[in-house]
């Protein structure tokens, strides 16, 4: 029986097996992810990438980067880096890298000849005049009184734009195509604008530029793109796309549409975004609250984690939103599987085990990992003193509260059962140790004809390290952010909670940026960026499936 992974199939690879029977491109395959760097790539990026790449891939063909670097007001070198990154990040490397600004000229030029075939003219109407011109879904559109200057004297102004005679946004230059056609596209689009603006690659050679929807059929045709892979808005799109390609008798691509990726309690906007970054609302591109895949590394997310989120969802024709519960799962999923298990007290209350000998460090043995063999076992030191969560204790427990209490047994985590024999307060009434006993005879946990069915996690107080953890939760109050006109009022303010004085196993003294733990009972976290070697900082990425939350909820 064969144990390969079946091969994926989706209505996209459909379409390119009917390309490969009809011989349309000759067998070839070839692809491209186009981002454009004005943002860092997010969560729906790392979707498209999987589907460009992985397809590319799948067909033995090759799959380019192209930076759509057409608006140069918005676009930055910091950006190109940041997606080159996440692209590598995630498993995948490009065959080319490329640049729509590479073919500016032969894009000009291509535009000369649409003004010489008369498919193409000078506008002098003003963004808002052009606009009212354009008409609506339910009205046509006008004609320009500038649709029917001759071709020279196009041909003419054109050259002057380029040659920078004219004031910023005083002329456009715009396909001639039907200002009564159904689809608003085609109502005689914008190709070129001038714009003054300072370009990352070319410098200062140019003051106008091209409109995303004139470089980009046009782009993929000079890289002999055989399928040019995009999200659902583009659809209206590609009849303008296919027109230029045939206007000017060029390789034609073909453009298949996807739905894009929405999800829960997150935005994917890059302007809301970059908002978010702007006014100080997140801590940066990186914050591991947002969903950019630089956050999402951060938090401790897993390249594999997400790759397998991606084939999950795959890929559909219509828009719909993913609950960010199945992106949890995935990350759950990988870090079961391959994450060290530890123990951490996030919220200390100390534990006194009085009958336990004064000065002695018993070393424990504790598994890994027990869903990896490989991993191994390592020694956890046991003391008199320890600490406990503070929520393990109950000083008037409810109806199956299996933790501590007066008088109550619980099992601690690969040591001994102990019993609550005291309480200690200060002088508000707050508890602040628990003086217990434990029975020897119990190494291990067990214990022969008694019950117990609870067992807590711990860190011995002589040789616990401090740690400052970070907790997380979603970003947005609302599934679906701003759905009643702002978003920023659906802001969590409880997103983040700072945890300092956290006691951890003292084995996590030497842990790394990047490296990821379960810490028992409470979730998975990773150790934060900024970690210093006096200072140890976690990210939780999820949390574990948590039975008592469910049963308290039930009995509240």
């Amino acid at each position: 029986m064969s144990t390969a992974a079946p091969t994926p199939t989706d209505f996209i690879r459909e379409i390119i097996d009917e390309h490969n029977r009809s011989g349309r491109f000759d067998g070839r395959v070839r692809t491209r992810f186009p981002p454009e760097p004005n943002g860092y790539l997010h969560i729906g990026h790392a979707k498209a990438i999987c589907i460009d790449f992985g397809i590319a891939a799948q067909y033995g063909g090759e799959c380019n980067l192209r930076m759509d670097d057409t608006n140069p007001e918005k676009e930055d070198q910091e950006y190109v880096d940041s997606i080159k990154e996440d692209i590598r990040w995630l498993g995948f490397q490009w065959d080319r890298e490329l640049y729509a600004s590479d073919y500016y000229e032969q894009l000009y030029e291509w535009a000369e000849l649409l003004v010489e075939k008369g498919l193409a003219f000078v506008c002098d109407l003003s963004v808002d005049k052009l606009r009212s011109y354009r008409g609506s879904l339910m009205e046509p559109g006008r004609e320009s009184p500038y649709r029917n200057r001759s071709r020279e004297e196009n041909l003419g102004l054109f050259r002057r734009m380029r040659a920078g005679e004219f004031p910023d946004g005083s002329r456009t230059l715009r396909a001639k195509i039907d200002m009564r056609a159904g689809n608003l596209n085609l109502r005689d689009p914008i190709m070129y604008r001038i714009k003054r603006a300072h370009h990352q690659r070319t410098g200062d050679k140019w003051c106008i530029y091209p409109m995303y929807d004139f470089a980009h059929g046009q782009s993929d045709s000079i890289e002999g793109i055989t399928h040019s892979i995009c999200t659902l808005e583009f659809e209206d799109h590609r009849p303008l796309y296919d027109w230029f390609l045939q206007a000017l008798g060029i390789f034609a691509p073909q453009q298949i549409e996807f739905a894009r990726l929405n999800l829960t309690y997150t935005v994917m906007s890059k302007r809301k975004l970059l908002q978010l970054v702007m006014d100080g609302l997140v801590r940066g591109w990186d914050d591991p609250r947002m969903p950019t895949i630089c956050g999402l590394r951060r938090r401790g997310y897993t390249p594999e984690s997400i790759r397998e989120f991606a084939g999950r969802i795959g890929v559909a024709k219509t828009n719909s939103t993913v609950d960010v519960q199945l992106l949890e799962s995935c990350i759950r999923d990988d870090l079961n599987r391959r994450a060290k298990r530890v123990m951490a007290v996030l919220r200390p209350l100390k534990v006194v085990i009085e009958n336990y000998p004064e000065g002695t460090v018993e070393q424990l043995v504790a598994e890994n990992n027990p869903e990896d063999a490989a991993a191994g076992t390592r020694e956890v030191p046991f003391a008199r003193d320890l600490f406990i969560e503070a929520e393990d204790f109950r000083e008037d427990p409810p109806k199956q509260w299996f933790r501590l209490a007066p008088g109550a047994l619980v099992r601690l985590k690969h040591a001994y059962i102990i019993r609550c024999e005291r309480v200690v307060k200060d002088a508000s009434g707050r508890v602040v140790e628990l003086q217990c006993s434990y029975d020897p005879a119990t190494r291990g946990g067990e214990a022969q004809g008694v019950k117990v069915r609870g067992t807590l996690h711990w860190v011995a107080a002589t040789t616990a390290i401090d740690a400052e953890v970070r907790l997380y939760e979603h970003l947005f109050t609302q599934e679906n952010p701003g759905e009643n006109g702002d978003f920023i009022a659906d802001l969590n303010p409880a997103s983040l909670e700072t945890l300092t004085g956290c006691k951890l196993e003292p084995g996590l003294r030497d842990a790394a940026v990047g490296d990821r733990f379960q810490f028992l009972r409470q979730g998975y976290f990773c150790v934060d960026p900024d970690t210093c070697p006096d200072h140890l900082v976690f990210d939780r990425v999820v949390t574990l499936r948590d039975t008592w939350a469910r049963i308290e909820k039930k009995q509240g």
